[in-house]
């Protein structure tokens, strides 16, 4: 029986509906050789929304985003919007999307593919192998609590006020998710954090410790101040599975995470949300308007958050493997873009890239035939 799924693809701008062209010729293959088929829906978002209908996410987008299985996003702004309004940049739009559909946990994978090993920072036999997933906490947090804001004391004195505020209920939601991804990997959570010196990370330690040994006590669970974190990623990265953290470490974490892998270029995210609700998963790169129209971008990243959409929203598992496995292939044959392009590789384009990728797929087809 052919698997029915729904998908919203907001393109957005830069370099954002080039990528996207590549991801549907996977899509195209997947729907012409596998038993899957796809309804899509296309969309603006970002800059060119604020084009088309003065706002960067317009009503009527949002709603048709509610009704599908997932959405698949490019990239957002240009510097053409740098001087519009604050609530309405094209970033505006991104943030309300996530907001409307509660989208509460961010994944964010630092994969290190064999081929691309020698582009990280660190030495290869310490992150040959890797394979981590962060899981970030996405609406809560210092960066939405209350108070904030900056308040004049006078004499020239001022003061700058952020909240870091969780509930109960924060903490335990997007650690079932990290629990429940931990045991299709490695059955390992890490969670991070500063109970050392803050209420909230007392709170936090406090509630993961608690679902853990309610729902999950076939999972290991270890605890790490989210500094020790920090340091223990360039020491040490594969002795981490899944690490759950909050919105502020978690953006921090991610970040330094991702760069263990050599290449912004080649990182896709996703965004979650309560069961039934459609996931969001975009690539971590952005617009860079440098370079959009010349058909130089590494559609990689979008094409693995494609993937990604595969694997956690449509339960397409077998089917994630086959792509992320047909990346690995195209690096090891020494394909590049010119973001990853190293010595004895060959130079190849947007466009290149993506048939390149097909072509994997096509000879794995003829192999299993």
């Amino acid at each position: 029986m052919t698997a029915q799924h729904s998908l919203m693809i907001l393109p957005g701008d830069g370099i954002g509906p080039e990528v996207m062209a590549e991801v549907r010729k996977v899509i195209n293959w997947l729907e012409n050789n596998k038993n899957i088929s796809f309804t899509i829906q296309e969309d603006l978002i970002g800059g060119a929304a604020i084009e088309a209908h003065g706002t960067s996410l317009s009503t009527e987008t949002l709603e048709k985003c509610r009704t599908v299985d997932t959405i698949l996003l490019g990239a957002v702004g240009g510097t053409q919007w740098a001087d519009v309004d604050y609530a309405i940049r094209p970033e505006a739009g991104l943030l309300k999307l996530r907001k409307e559909l509660d989208l509460f946990a961010n994944l964010r994978p630092a994969i290190v593919f064999d081929a691309l090993a020698n582009a990280s920072t660190l030495k290869t036999d310490i992150v040959k192998g890797l394979d981590i997933l962060i899981v970030r906490e996405l609406t809560g947090g210092i960066y939405f609590g209350e108070p904030r804001g900056i308040e004049d004391l006078g004499n020239g004195e001022r003061r700058g006020i952020n909240t870091q505020v969780y509930t109960s209920s924060e903490i335990r939601r997007v650690g079932r998710i990290a629990f429940e991804l931990a045991k299709k990997r490695q059955n390992r959570v890490c969670s991070c954090e500063k109970s050392n010196v803050m209420e909230s990370g007392k709170l936090w330690r406090e509630d993961i410790t608690a679902l853990h040994d309610a729902e999950y006590g076939d999972v290991e669970l270890s605890h790490m101040y989210a500094d020790n974190c920090a340091m223990q990623l360039l020491r040490d990265p594969k002795q981490f599975d899944v690490i759950v953290t909050d919105n502020l470490f978690g953006d921090i974490l991610s970040d330094e995470a991702a760069m263990l892998t050599g290449s912004l270029g080649m990182l896709p995210s996703a965004s979650l949300g309560a069961p039934g609700t459609p996931g969001l998963y975009e690539p971590v790169h952005g617009s860079a308007p440098d370079i959009a129209g010349q058909n130089k971008a590494n559609p990689l990243a979008t094409i693995l958050s494609f993937a990604m959409a595969l694997r956690y929203s449509l339960e397409q598992t077998h089917l994630a493997d086959l792509i992320e496995d047909a990346v690995q292939d195209v690096l090891s044959q020494g394909q590049r873009t010119p973001d990853i392009m190293a010595p004895g590789c060959t130079e190849i384009s947007t466009g290149a890239m993506g048939d390149a990728l097909i072509g994997v797929l096509d000879l794995s087809m003829a192999n299993a035939a």
